[in-house]
């Protein structure tokens, strides 16, 4: 554990010794250290508290911290310990110790910090005065069911933010009041580009303008993340659950899908919550040389998962998303070019929207998985092999692979600093065995291929969410819904705004013109919140005018340009992604 790590694992003890003094009654669950921060999940006996009562468990946090308490660590045998929460009435400690006599433990660690002691791994700072002042702030309050089911008592999480200085602490609550404004799910309301509706619940809709963010993307995709040599194809969104059963998928997911049953045919059926065995099916359908390889599969239609109601989350955490998808089989021997081919992909696609790539990822066998170890262990060494001749540094993620093979994820840093997880490859010797996929080899021998799993932006729907965000609303050129607003000063000026829209669409511009009865400067404000690249107001002095006065997004004065060179400077940007 690092060392700011420690401090905020000793920060949520420190906040349950709080809780315990102004409430003695309350039980305590777990609480652990988190990014940026930690939190305490606690059962209050039916006494509700509100954020206003969060200033008053932190000036009680305060006042420890500057007591320069110690902690103390001790060690119970685990029968020790189970009296020890008996006595404290403490059904959750009991609960957590429980379990850990049936694993086989035998001694259990407590630490102390004044006249508080809790059940607890550590570690902990030695003392209490390795906490500078105003280096922590309690943040939010939140409901959580106790470990994670919904059938057990909802407990109040309370979450603290927790740094090394308060001059951290300030520039992430500033960044966090950044993020605010730029929530997408404002935006996209504000924007008119997405809607989300109580009667399909983590299934966004998708409006005109937000619908053509979406077919831009798709666009892109088809250029760049898919690209020469993929094959699109469309396979079926409800599959049979033999299907499902031979890629591991019943077993291993069933959770996290919509599944039904067909009565007419006796059959369960799943909702596919990805495309890989669908691609699967496509491959066996026919004989296959090496020569063919690699065959890259590439799909971009809606897929279901069904995430839980309390994780839903705007445009970012959904339950249909579509991705850009794709699958590539290839020869053993085809393995790290086809990874530095991608690896190369990713590095441009993040140039293009300003993205930094932060972390890379590879994730290792996870606990239950599929196949024998050696042939993971051979997966992995290739993704490893691969990113370190692409120069790239990576961290290992031990035992976060998926069920079917291993992966690397890539993580950015978007426009205010913050770090989204969104592309990823896997490398699949499972499926492809499960399947009973061959092809033939050189030597005229069956041979069975490696698939690739692939997604550069990942899911789409995310993907939106995180530029909504990173650009706060104002699209470059390129994927700006409206590109070109057109203003009338008065009614007789809406011919000329309707000749000029004619000729700015016919150079394929998105336009459009605000013929409505207002005045000149509100029409200029509504355009001005909705970030319109450029911005024309036409009156008698713009319709006589040779040059168009054009107003940039952000300027305050227009500047003077021919249609020709109007025209050419935005087809120049658009083409170059600007």
């Amino acid at each position: 554990m690092s060392n700011i790590e420690t401090k905020r694992h000793s920060l949520a003890h420190l906040m349950a010794a709080a809780v315990k003094e102004m409430w003695p009654q309350a039980k305590l669950a777990i609480g652990p250290a988190i990014d940026n921060g930690f939190y305490y999940d606690i059962d209050f006996n039916d006494v509700s508290i509100n954020e206003s009562q969060l200033k008053e468990i932190e000036k009680k946090m305060a006042h420890l911290a500057k007591q320069n308490l110690e902690f103390t660590r001790t060690e119970k045998n685990i029968d020790e310990a189970l009296a020890w929460a008996k006595a404290e009435n403490d059904p959750y400690k009991e609960e957590i110790i429980s379990d850990l006599k049936e694993k086989g433990e035998t001694t259990v660690s407590f630490y102390t910090v004044g006249k508080f002691t809790d059940l607890c791994r550590g570690p902990h700072v030695e003392n209490t005065k390795e906490i500078k002042p105003n280096s922590f702030k309690l943040d939010k309050l939140a409901g959580a069911y106790w470990r994670g089911d919904e059938k057990n008592k909802m407990l109040t999480r309370i979450y603290g933010l927790a740094f090394d200085t308060k001059e951290e602490l300030d520039e992430y609550l500033k960044m966090m009041a950044e993020a605010e404004k730029r929530d997408h799910r404002k935006l996209g309301k504000e924007l008119d580009l997405f809607m989300n509706h109580e009667l399909a619940p983590g299934m966004p809709f998708f409006l005109p303008k937000g619908m053509i963010l979406l077919q831009e993307l798709l666009k892109f995709i088809r250029a760049h993340s898919y690209g020469a040599g993929y094959r699109e194809v469309r396979t079926p969104q409800i599959l049979n659950a033999e299907l499902w059963k031979i890629s591991g998928h019943w077993e291993h997911y069933q959770e996290d899908m919509f599944c039904m049953h067909h009565v007419e045919d006796d059959v369960d059926l799943g909702v596919k919550p990805m495309n890989c065995p669908a691609h699967m099916l496509i491959f066996k359908r026919d004989l296959h040389s090496y020569k063919e390889l690699p065959l890259r599969l590439a799909e971009t239609t809606t897929l279901y998962r069904n995430e839980k109601s309390g994780t839903l989350h705007g445009l970012t955490r959904v339950r249909s998303l579509s991705q850009d998808d794709s699958h590539i089989f290839a020869r053993p021997d085809q393995i790290l070019d086809e990874i530095s081919n991608l690896l190369d992909k990713i590095k441009m696609i993040y140039q293009v929207f300003g993205l930094q790539i932060d972390e890379i990822h590879l994730s290792t066998r996870p606990e239950h998985f599929l196949g024998e170890k050696a042939v993971w262990d051979e997966a992995e060494a290739n993704l490893k092999q691969a990113l370190e001749e692409a120069k790239l540094e990576y961290h290992i993620n031990e035992g976060d692979g998926a069920f079917y093979g291993p992966k690397i994820d890539v993580k950015v840093k978007d426009a205010i600093g913050r770090q989204w997880q969104l592309a990823t490859i896997q490398l699949d010797f499972q499926l492809p065995l499960r399947f009973e996929l061959k092809y033939t080899a050189a030597d005229g021998s069956a041979k069975t291929p490696v698939v690739i799993h692939r997604a550069l932006l990942g899911s789409m729907e995310r993907f939106l969410g995180v530029i909504i965000e990173h650009y706060a609303g104002a699209f470059p050129l390129w994927l700006s819904p409206v590109q070109v607003k057109l203003i009338s000063v008065a009614e007789t000026h809406i011919p000329v705004c309707r000749k000029l829209a004619d000729e700015l669409k016919a150079a394929g511009i998105r336009v459009e013109i605000d013929e409505n009865n207002e005045t000149v400067g509100n029409k200029i404000r509504k355009a001005v919140n909705e970030k319109v690249p450029y911005m024309l107001v036409i009156g008698d002095k713009e319709a006589e005018a040779a040059n168009l006065a054009v107003r940039d997004r952000g300027a305050q004065e227009t500047r003077e340009i021919s249609r020709e060179n109007f025209i050419q400077e935005l087809a120049d940007k658009i083409k170059n992604y600007a």
